[in-house]
């Protein structure tokens, strides 16, 4: 199936079969972000992240976050 006919099929839904839908790919999404997240630590291209929390640690420039009111 090809995407246009997934558009034209999606705007003949209801409202609750939209809404259905729009959970149902709220959730491949989210899936699939945590699946790329995993890969990316496992891979480790986020160390530099880390590595910046580090040194912001020592140089005492680490806030809390949300920063403390």
């Amino acid at each position: 199936m090809s995407l246009a006919e997934i558009k034209t099929a999606v705007s003949s839904l209801s409202v609750k079969k939209l809404a259905e839908l729009a959970s149902f790919i709220s959730k491949q999404n989210n899936a699939a972000w945590d699946k790329q997240m995993d890969e990316d630590f496992a891979s480790s291209k986020l160390d530099f992240l880390f590595e910046e929390a580090e040194r912001a640690e020592k140089a005492g420039d680490l806030l809390d976050w949300p920063a403390n009111e």
